[in-house]
């Protein structure tokens, strides 16, 4: 599928899960966490979503560690707009200045001259929307930024974006449990923008549901896998960024890909 002008594999890699607990800090073992990385892009993984915020700044380096130089084929994309004061906070700042100085932070930490997708973590509400997303206009005309995307929008935000900047795509939270970014997802299926669903398995809430269970146990698949596979069905501008920091799980989820859901599954998933 397309982010832009850049073609990438339906199933992406989540880089947040590969940092500490409460998404803080180094990971515990941190040569698994560069294997996991690894092994992510070997599985077909070759587009890649962290954030400043995800360690904060672990996740975009180990990234780096992991992987740089960076495959031809390796599309990365990162958000700022949220800060970490402490392990459990996340707090919205979308302040031009702040993104100006996020943007190159980022930069740094993943040895790149122009970011892939940026995106906009987070609308502020402190900060007017629109001199957010000019900030991210203007980093772009800089050549600091290839392609923008936005993050945690309403449908109408997404409107208000395009008009200041040509965006190719939201990453909102959607799964088979959470389903309230309908509108969005049919407007970026209307416009070809990719739409990249976080919380793909509704923070582990859509692996005890008693429908995935019986649909997973009659195709032999993990309800993980029948998770990702619905969303794959759901529109072909969906492009899922599962994420883990365990080798077995990544193995498990990477398989979904080739999971095909017939009607009766996704009669039996509705």
């Amino acid at each position: 599928m397309r982010l832009g002008d850049l073609e990438v594999n339906r199933l992406g890699f989540g880089a947040m899960r590969v940092c500490g607990p409460q998404i803080w800090g180094p990971p515990a073992d941190r040569g698994n966490a560069l294997r996991v990385l690894q092994r992510a892009y070997e599985l077909g993984h070759n587009f890649f979503d962290t954030a400043d915020s995800y360690g904060p700044d672990v996740s975009e380096s180990l990234i780096a560690e992991a992987l740089h130089p960076y495959p031809k084929d390796l599309v990365i994309g990162t958000k700022g707009g949220l800060t970490r004061p402490s392990a459990p906070a996340w707090e919205r700042d979308a302040r031009p200045e702040h993104l100006r100085r996020a943007i190159e932070g980022s930069l740094r930490r993943l040895r790149l001259e122009r970011i892939d997708l940026y995106q906009l973590h987070a609308p502020d509400p402190k900060v007017p929307f629109a001199e957010s997303v000019g900030a991210l206009a203007e980093l772009q005309k800089a050549g600091k930024i290839r392609h923008v995307g936005l993050s945690n929008v309403d449908l109408r935000e997404l409107q208000a974006a395009r008009r200041i900047v040509p965006i190719v795509s939201v990453q909102n939270a959607y799964s088979l449990e959470r389903r309230d970014s309908d509108k969005v997802l049919a407007a970026c299926e209307k416009d070809d923008l990719a739409f990249l669903p976080w919380y793909p398995l509704a923070a582990g809430a859509a692996l005890k549901s008693s429908r995935v269970k019986r649909v997973a146990a009659r195709r032999s698949a993990t309800p993980a896998q029948v998770c990702i596979a619905w969303l794959l069905a759901r529109s072909p501008v969906v492009l899922p960024i599962p994420g883990t920091g365990d080798l077995r799980h990544l193995e498990d989820n990477a398989a979904a890909a080739a999971l095909v859901l017939s009607a009766e599954d996704l009669a039996a998933l509705a």
